[in-house]
């Protein structure tokens, strides 16, 4: 991809806007979506994207989140010359199936806010969280399906079989919350990617791949597309490792350090563990001594700082730009318009240095 990367600063505000107008073209198909599930589902479902409060009342917000995937799903159609509105389908889907699976982890995390409000399943039980998340789920499938085209079938296949993916992820996650800090079945850097790439990349790898596919384009430019969102898939689980540890409540909507306290073995804590430092050393013998119980106000500074000192950190930004420059490659010589090559750009540079 030739075109010349913008400052940072236009960059960021390139990609707000590509964002925002995914927002715009996204919503109303998923709120017409939302409203076909039984009625209890339908309004927990709208609670979770935040349209409306715990009773089905109207809040007068516009779905959360930073639509990245059904922002990449439009750019894909236009970058093979199609209007950006043949693929809502599948971002519509992508969409769905994102949501689902937060439902899920939140669950499964024992996360009990989400976007600065009770989660789902805080604030209606974890069984109905899990019918809502359900329903989630086979919203997609039929959001995408219903052209009834070839393509639609082929672009459910892709989503379904992301979704075998992320779940794989998904389950190297769990496992890993299990492992020992060090030594015989610790959590390697091989082992993060590999679960980076199919909880995170997959969807992102969906969502540029149908994007392609719904506007017509063969197998090269699919598989391209496709590896273009895998790449960035790591980038962006990357950046929210490091959100995870050092983000803002206001912006992340989670307490300092979650992903500590939890034990989830996010990229700088492995990183770290695995630097050979004196503070790698030091932060595993913190870690160790606190196995099976929760770290104190304290103990969580003292472990964030030695995260810092050992490397985590910065071996994390290194790696979500290392994934990113590999995206941008998978695509560098597949022609497309101008705008969308600058919006491309944008946002995967945005993916990759996000704040919130």
């Amino acid at each position: 991809m030739s075109a010349p990367v913008s400052p940072p600063a236009r960059a960021h505000e390139i990609a707000v806007s590509v964002c925002r107008r995914a927002h715009a073209r996204l919503e109303p198909t998923l709120r017409t979506a939302v409203r076909t599930l039984p009625r209890q589902l339908s309004r927990m479902s709208g609670y979770h994207f935040g349209w409306w409060g715990p009773d089905g009342e109207e809040t007068g917000r516009a779905m959360p989140g930073k639509a990245v995937r059904p922002a990449l799903a439009y750019l894909a159609a236009e970058a093979l010359g199609a209007p950006a509105e043949q693929a809502t389908p599948g971002a519509a889907a992508v969409e769905l199936v994102h949501n689902f699976a937060l439902v899920h982890d939140d669950i499964m995390d024992g996360d009990s806010t989400r976007r600065g409000r009770p989660a789902l399943w805080q604030q209606y039980g974890t069984g109905a969280a899990l019918l809502a998340g359900d329903g989630l789920f086979a919203l997609a499938a039929d959001t995408l399906a219903s052209p009834r085209t070839q393509r639609s079938c082929w672009a459910l296949t892709l989503l379904t079989r992301s979704m075998l993916t992320t779940l794989h992820g998904q389950a190297y996650d769990h496992d890993f919350t299990r492992a020992p800090w060090s030594g015989p079945g610790a959590v390697t850097l091989a082992d993060y990617r590999r679960a980076a790439s199919a909880k995170t990349g997959a969807l992102l790898a969906a969502a540029t791949a149908i994007g392609a596919l719904l506007a017509g384009g063969g197998p090269r430019e699919v598989a391209r597309f496709a590896r273009f969102g895998r790449g960035l898939g790591v980038a962006f689980q990357c950046a929210d490792d490091v959100l995870g540890l050092w983000g803002e409540p206001s912006g992340t909507g989670k307490p300092v350090g979650t992903d500590l306290r939890e034990g989830r073995r996010t990229l700088p804590l492995v990183a770290a563990l695995t630097s050979g430092t004196t503070a790698g050393d030091r932060l595993h013998a913190l870690l160790r001594r606190r196995s099976g119980g929760r770290l104190n106000a304290e103990e969580l500074d003292t472990a964030l700082e030695l995260i810092e000192a050992a490397g985590g950190r910065a071996a994390t930004e290194a790696e979500a730009r290392r994934q990113q420059q590999a995206a941008v490659g998978a695509v560098a010589g597949l022609p497309m318009p101008a705008r969308v090559r600058t919006e491309l750009l944008a946002t995967a540079h945005y993916v990759t240095a996000r704040r919130t």
